[in-house]
């Protein structure tokens, strides 16, 4: 679990930390599903941070940050309900905490009629110095979702929803009860965040993995500028990284190139010991990176998500880039594609990141990367060419201008 803690002192700036990374979720969306026996009931995929304000000693309060981990499962206490008892989904995860949404229907339409958070205040590894023990359970009936049965419910945006002490912001959200059959409906009724106020949207529409592809711009973009990025933990600056991005997405056989704009970009993301993420949010694009550290003290890019309030959803953890030592950054000036799924990639410049080990909040000494090693070694390789050239013919001056000398005779 991604965690940020805020003390006493800095509450006010952390919470409205809390509140900027909370539009800053990570895209990496996990799967529920709910069954009575083979039939699916309630499926879900979502990604959600939670932060929640609790007691520390002096009746002073500390502010947390719990993004939902994708180890969270499907308690036993979810039911598909029936006549008496609404369907219920409840998600576990961590050290003994809970997630849940309840639904209820009419005739038309079905929606999540309470959302609850338990949370295990005991739980030393989130909640530091908590003075209360016991489980906190928080409740809200003002959720926001809500669909046409026979469809899906979609919000690629942030949503929060307030709690009591509790904030949770949902994203990257698809969450259907009353299935009818063993999947998602392919129509869907979309979120009002996700609908762009230029047109009128239908009630629903078809839902497929990429439904709108991202604006194209009407030119080839230029090469993009680099942006300066960072993460904080504790006060201190945990991920550091420079880069300029250009994002390709192909969709529905047509490729789009379009530059992440510094200026308009807004960073977030979350410091673990052995994992770090940095989630950049352009507009409608969210773009997120996760880094590992492993047991060599090497670290490296382990993941690259993206997601448009279009509905553009492309992410692979099983990446293996950008690879550094603990305490030192990765650096690469020269143009790279980091190819993540066979319809996403991206084009990095001018890049040095670097996610763990930030001293003083700068970057440490660089490993460069081999194509900045072979561009330094090609003028080389070119300039010795050309040294050897001049000797070869200054020799061959010299040896033929004593020739001619030789061939005079002294009267």
């Amino acid at each position: 679990m991604a965690l940020l803690h805020s003390n006493k002192q800095l509450l006010f700036a952390g919470v409205a930390l809390i509140s900027f990374i909370g539009c800053l979720n990570p895209v990496f969306a996990v799967t529920f599903e709910v069954k009575n026996g083979n039939n699916t009931c309630i499926m879900a995929e979502l990604s959600a941070n939670i932060s929640v304000k609790y007691a520390v000693a002096n009746k002073q309060m500390n502010t947390v940050l719990v993004a939902l981990p994708d180890s969270a499962t499907v308690d036993n206490s979810s039911t598909c309900g029936n006549d008496t008892v609404a369907p219920l989904l409840v998600v576990r995860f961590g050290d003994g905490h809970s997630l849940s949404l309840n639904f209820s229907r009419n005739a038309s339409d079905y929606q999540v009629d309470t959302l609850s958070v338990t949370l295990n205040l005991s739980d030393s590894a989130v909640f530091v110095n908590s003075s209360t023990k016991a489980p906190m359970t928080v409740s809200s009936s003002s959720t926001g979702i809500k669909a046409s049965l026979n469809t899906t419910y979609r919000c690629m945006s942030a949503t929060h929803v307030t709690l009591t002490d509790v904030n949770v912001t949902f994203s990257n959200m698809r969450v259907e009860a009353y299935l009818p059959a063993a999947n998602f409906s392919k129509e869907a009724t979309v979120c009002n965040a996700d609908i762009s106020t230029s047109t009128p949207a239908p009630k629903t529409t078809p839902v497929t993995t990429a439904t709108t592809a991202p604006p194209a711009p009407t030119t080839a973009p230029t090469n993009p500028t680099a942006g300066i990025y960072n993460v904080t933990k504790s006060n201190e600056t945990c991920l550091l990284a420079k880069m300029a991005l250009q994002l390709n997405i192909t969709y529905q056989n047509k490729t789009t190139v379009f530059n992440i704009n510094p200026l308009t970009t807004v960073a977030g993301g979350a410091c673990d010991t052995n994992s770090s993420t940095l989630i950049l949010r352009d507009g409608s694009t969210n773009l997120t990176f996760m880094f590992m550290l492993n047991d060599t003290k090497k670290f490296y890019l382990s993941g690259i998500a993206v997601a448009t309030s279009g509905g553009f959803i492309a992410d692979n953890k099983n990446l293996t880039y950008l690879r550094g030592t603990l305490g030192r950054s990765y650096m690469c000036s020269a143009e790279q594609t980091l190819t993540v799924t066979s319809v996403f990639s991206i084009n990095a410049f001018h890049l040095q990141v670097q996610p763990f080990g930030v001293s003083s909040g700068k970057f440490g000494t660089a490993e460069e990367c081999q194509l900045d090693e072979d561009n330094m070694l090609i003028p080389i390789i070119v300039g010795a060419a050309l040294a050897g050239l001049v000797l070869i013919v200054l020799i061959a001056y010299l040896i033929g201008r004593k020739r001619s000398h030789a061939g005079y005779q002294t009267i």
